[in-house]
């Protein structure tokens, strides 16, 4: 029998969507346009959280 795995919590800084492609506001001679990509800093690009880990108290 496979094993279920649970689905990763969706980055709230990006609401899934880590990659975004910027236009620079300049063209190539052809007529295109410049981008450069941008990942999500708190994601690092994946879309993606990993869930917090739980704390435990020390002591009494």
């Amino acid at each position: 029998m496979p094993q279920n795995t649970l689905p990763r919590p969706i980055c709230a800084h990006c609401d899934g969507f880590p990659t975004v492609a910027v236009t620079t506001g300049q063209t190539t001679p052809d007529g295109d346009r410049h981008t450069i990509t941008a990942d999500c800093p708190a994601c690092r690009g994946t879309g993606h959280t990993t869930p917090a880990r739980a704390y435990t108290r020390v002591g009494r």
